[in-house]
């Protein structure tokens, strides 16, 4: 399989233009949402049905802000009280950039916005319990990375935190706000960083040293040390993931994969496991433009958290 690098920002805005063979576009949460069941990814990919935010993706959305901010500070100043210091402004800049949050709270319901801020100071707690900031410089945040793999897909996503050591090995660090997954699920849990190493092992030429799951909520920490032959194994699992895809969207054959997911799932009503319909496939399916990057909406509670 071929690579060539696409989209490295190493924190600034420059970016190496796209190939023009790139036809097609995939993130970890669209490969998980195929993976997980291949009509919710139909809803959410094809259909583009809208979904309503709930608090646990408002929590996790504000927690990530935070902590994203939290390194814009004096190395020591990133201390607890600083933390919960930036809860409130975070909030208040998110619902302004995304309206719709504010539907979360009814009207004059301050006490219930008032619990949802201390719950997101609780979980920065944990972050706390488990790392100290004052210690880190990271070289990234909030970093989008891509690079094309088999000559035509563009894999990209947004990296949390991206750490380099002095002697240049890398560490990428997830924050997870959900609680840390039973032994079965850790796979699923690493799926989203091994797509990560992929892209800058294909386009740094280093292979992480360390893939690192923080779980906020239980203050607990996931390391993993992928090497190069993995990553070669899980390039071609992401083409096959993609084809399947594509062949699904050929066959307009997306069936859904019941599971303990769909306790969370926002098209329940559409869903046959539930009874409903899905809407009418579309007539012309207008694929994402593969040069425009737009980033997605948190993942659902257990799917990515």
């Amino acid at each position: 399989m071929t690579a060539d690098q696409v989209i490295d920002t190493h924190g600034d805005d420059t970016a190496t233009p796209v190939p023009v063979t790139v036809r097609a576009s995939l993130s970890p949460s669209r490969a998980a949402d195929f993976k997980t069941c291949p009509l919710l990814y139909r809803f959410r990919s094809i259909d583009r049905l809208p979904e309503r935010p709930t608090v646990e993706q408002a929590r996790g959305t504000l927690v990530h802000a935070v902590l994203e901010r939290l390194f814009d500070l004096p190395a020591t100043a990133r201390t607890p009280e600083s933390a919960g210091d930036l809860v409130t402004p975070q909030w208040d800049r998110l619902v302004t950039e995304e309206p719709e949050l504010a539907t979360l709270f009814a009207d004059g319901d301050t006490a219930g916005r008032e619990d949802f801020l201390r719950s997101a100071a609780a979980l920065l707690e944990g972050y706390f319990a488990v790392e100290d900031p004052r210690r880190l410089e990271p070289a990234e945040r909030e970093a989008l990375i891509s690079a094309v793999v088999d000559g035509e897909l563009l894999i990209r996503g947004y990296l949390d935190r991206l750490d380099v050591a002095p002697d240049g090995a890398l560490r990428v660090v997830d924050y997870k706000t959900g609680g840390a997954p039973r032994e079965a699920f850790e796979a699923r849990a690493l799926f989203q960083l091994k797509f990560y190493a992929l892209v800058l092992w294909r386009t740094r030429g280093v292979v992480p040293r360390v893939l690192r799951l923080l779980y906020l909520k239980d203050a607990e920490i996931c390391d993993y040390a992928p090497d190069a032959e993995e990553l070669v194994r899980f390039e071609r699992t992401v083409v096959a993931l993609w084809r399947a895809i594509e062949q699904a969207t050929a066959r307009q054959d997306f069936r859904p994969r019941p599971s303990r997911l769909c306790d969370w799932c926002s098209h329940q009503a559409r869903c046959p496991t539930f009874g409903g319909t899905p809407p009418p496939f579309p007539v012309a399916v207008a694929a994402p433009d593969p040069l425009v990057d737009a980033r997605s909406r948190p993942a659902t509670p257990g799917a990515d958290e």
